[in-house]
């Protein structure tokens, strides 16, 4: 029997400051596949950030639309994280037809050295698995600022 996976909690415990920025990753049920990097899919996936940004729902950082998952790094307001990302991920699956995994990882980046290799981290995403020779040629890629 396997074991059972457990639901992690995802809440902003009051002891987090406001504006905390946040690494989460977001799977597609089908891992090992091109379920996401087609135009279709990944530009309304990240046409979205504006959509959440201008609801207040979240501030992105970056996202990068990987095949089969979704890297980002975004502060989200005190209501907490999974009262964005799930209904995002609803929303998405509804339109898009995309299978999501029914969780998401997440993990608070509590400095800037932090937040500097988990940014680091996701845009080179696509170089590492081949995708491309240099992130900034990715075109399923959003980041805000220059780098």
């Amino acid at each position: 029997m396997l074991p059972e996976r457990k639901k992690l909690p995802h809440g902003l415990p009051s002891w987090v400051p406001d504006g905390s920025r946040h690494f989460i990753t977001i799977n597609c049920c089908s891992r090992g596949t091109n379920v996401l990097a087609h135009e279709n899919i990944a530009v309304p996936l990240i046409e979205s950030i504006a959509v959440y940004e201008e609801l207040h729902k979240w501030y992105m950082y970056v996202m990068v639309i990987m095949p089969d998952h979704v890297h980002m790094i975004a502060t989200f307001t005190r209501s907490g994280i999974r009262t964005v990302i799930k209904p995002w991920k609803g929303f998405q699956a509804k339109i898009l037809g995309i299978d999501w995994q029914e969780d998401f990882f997440e993990h608070r980046l509590r400095n800037d050295t932090e937040f500097t290799e988990k940014l680091y981290y996701v845009l080179m995403n696509p170089v590492r698995q081949g995708l491309v020779e240099n992130w900034r040629d990715w075109p399923y890629t959003f980041v805000r600022g220059e780098w």
